[in-house]
């Protein structure tokens, strides 16, 4: 046993990573099916799965194979044992040493004694042939929350919704316990006062997305502090102050439930009618009424599909701000809520948008200059640190780069 079982462990282990293989191609493969099939690589990822494929029948071949001489060794033993008592009992019985009730006796109970050891063998075969999926798995599910709550943490007390970014830096490469220089977030100080509707702009990689992250303490910074209300996000229970904040996300995904479903989860309480006037703020009434799943749900509900993939970018991105409408949070963060709209559905959701930021303290993060022009304040960012601020008209006199971005936006498309 002290032989096989290490070696089963190893060859379960290697299944294991083989089958994750595997299912991890299929997935691929057939989620980015559009981009296989835009860019006429049919038969490249068949290639892919297929050797995803060898690979996983070779580690089951092998794991089968070590199972297979286990199993072998054992009943060859037990059959040795057996045939061994029998002969051994019956050269002493025949001379005379052990009687033949002795002998019936033995034989029984070495029988009994291989068929139990033949229990075990399976049993442990059993375990240790699935050891690696068991490991696999609590490697995954068993994993230490990052950003959990300190034994300390208190509810938060929302008061007015003041934000203020404390010389804050941060490294995504220190998350790592790596050393790098490279700071995303370098020294930037912010207050944002109760009401204010400020916007954040700058070119890609700048630290904008990263800025509202820490914020939400999906991440702690390195160095500073961000407060909310005068409170350390670092001290606070995640939950009870994320439940004051309303996100619209550039990344827009569903869960895989009804329209109904997806919209409350801004507000669990909410009723249908709550829900559809959401959708008319959000300008998603209408095509929701046309909405027919595979079931023949229709409307608020029909299923949207994982991640909702049955919906449009656009689509997608409407049900998300109906989100923020029901949830009628204090504090809103629109990280290019906008950015899958065609103009003139963003021109209608402007409005509606307007209205729910009034009295409210907003961050909206945006690359189309013109949806935020009319904000409180301006926030330029590039790499990492905040390069300009002020409103729309102080900027532009200030000829700096969100003046370029304007002149750009703003200058006629020549042919």
């Amino acid at each position: 046993m002290w032989f096989f079982i290490p070696r089963l462990t190893q060859r379960s282990n290697m299944l294991s990573k083989a089958r994750s293989g595997l299912t991890g191609a299929i997935v691929d493969s057939y989620t980015n099916i559009h981009t296989v099939k835009l860019f006429a690589k049919s038969e490249d990822e068949d290639q892919f799965v297929r050797d995803a494929l060898t690979g996983h029948t070779s580690a089951f071949r092998a794991s089968l194979r070590m199972v297979t001489t286990w199993m072998t060794s054992l009943t060859m033993l037990n059959a040795l044992l057996l045939s061994a008592t029998t002969g051994v009992g019956l050269w002493l019985w025949h001379g005379g040493t052990i009687s033949v009730g002795i002998l019936v006796t033995a034989i029984p109970l070495v029988w009994q004694i291989a068929n139990m050891s033949g229990w075990v063998a399976n049993n442990l075969s059993a375990i240790f042939e699935n050891i690696g999926t068991v490991q696999d798995g609590m490697r995954s599910v068993d994993r230490p929350r990052i950003m959990g709550d300190t034994p300390t943490a208190k509810p938060f007390v929302f008061k007015a919704g003041c934000i203020d970014f404390d010389d804050v830096s941060f490294s995504y490469h220190q998350q790592d316990g790596t050393t790098d220089e490279i700071k995303h977030i370098d020294h930037v100080s912010i207050t944002i006062a109760p009401g204010e509707r400020v916007a954040i702009v700058g070119p890609s990689g700048s630290g904008k997305s990263t800025l509202v992250s820490l914020l939400l303490r999906f991440f702690d910074v390195n160095e500073g502090r961000i407060l909310i209300d005068g409170q350390d996000v670092r001290d606070l229970q995640q939950e009870s102050f994320r439940q004051f904040i309303g996100v619209v996300s550039q990344d827009t995904s569903l869960l895989h439930r009804s329209i109904l479903d997806n919209v409350r989860y801004g507000r669990q309480s909410a009723t249908r009618e709550e829900v559809e006037e959401a959708l008319r703020k959000a300008r998603a009434d209408a095509f929701v009424l046309d909405l027919v799943d595979s079931y023949g749900r229709v409307g608020l509900d029909a299923q949207v599909g994982e991640r909702g993939i049955k919906l449009s970018g656009g689509q997608r991105q409407r049900i998300a701000i109906a989100r923020v409408f029901l949830k009628n949070a204090p504090i809103l963060i629109l990280d290019e809520a906008t950015s899958a709209l065609d103009s003139v559905t963003e021109q209608e959701i402007q409005h509606e948008l307007d209205a729910l930021m009034a009295g409210r303290t907003v961050i909206s993060i945006a690359h189309r200059i013109s949806t935020i022009a009319h904000f409180d304040r301006i926030i330029v960012m590039a790499n990492g640190q905040v390069t300009e601020m002020g409103n729309h008209q102080q900027l532009l006199q200030a000829n700096g780069h969100y003046a370029e971005l304007w002149a750009r936006q703003s200058k006629p498309m020549n042919r």
